[in-house]
């Protein structure tokens, strides 16, 4: 009997050291401080009133806010409302709003067809309606960004219904080159430069001529 109870206090024991480790094991780790994370998950933006020297940053979401446009819109807010230079006379949300509509045609309502051609792609992106309108609004100016990047060429003509996007590799015998070009197609291009946050920013802000 007094074996019997050895063994049982012993995996009793047993089991309660596993049970404590697997606790410790699944506790979550210690929340890091700003300059503990990776590059491109630190806070952005400085916050006003900076305490004894120290620099605060301004808070990031942490949950999506479950539509694009909104989540947008909200993060330019949050950059403005930080921003004690902002002039409030002249931010135009409203206009942000407009173009977030056109880049949400064009991306999902666009139709595209896709040609290869020597050094690249030729693409005819085409719509109706609000979708026309805004396919002429946004590849007309992207175009001008690509064509700003370094190896490439991009300049675009009016169809009907829409635009004609041609982008081509500046050295038509870069194989690798012309490939990613053709890899990326219309949504790839589409997403290429960092002008797209500075941008919305500047629309909002109202530093951007309206447009005709």
């Amino acid at each position: 009997m007094t074996k019997l109870l050895a063994v049982a206090f012993a995996a009793a024991a047993f089991g309660a050291a596993l049970i404590v480790g697997g606790v410790g094991a699944q506790a979550p780790p210690a929340p890091m401080t700003p300059g503990q994370m990776p590059p491109e998950q630190r806070p952005r933006g400085p916050m006003p009133g900076g305490m004894h020297g120290q620099h605060h940053q301004m808070p990031m979401r942490q949950m999506p806010l479950g539509q694009d446009a909104f989540a947008a819109i909200a993060e330019v807010v949050q950059i403005l409302e930080f921003d004690p230079s902002t002039d409030w006379s002249k931010v135009d949300l409203e206009r942000l709003r407009q173009h977030l509509i056109d880049m949400n045609e064009v991306v999902l309502h666009a139709a595209v067809k896709g040609t290869p051609v020597p050094g690249g792609l030729a693409m005819e992106i085409t719509g109706s309606g609000r979708t026309t309108q805004a396919i002429r609004s946004m590849i007309v100016p992207h175009a001008a960004e690509l064509d700003r990047m370094p190896g490439w060429s991009a300049k675009t003509e009016p169809i009907s219904d829409g635009v004609r996007l041609t982008v081509v590799s500046r050295d038509p015998s870069d194989a690798k080159a012309v490939a990613r070009i053709r890899g990326l197609g219309f949504a790839g291009l589409l997403v290429q430069g960092g002008h797209h946050g500075p941008h919305h920013l500047a629309i909002a802000k109202g530093e951007l001529p309206t447009p005709h």
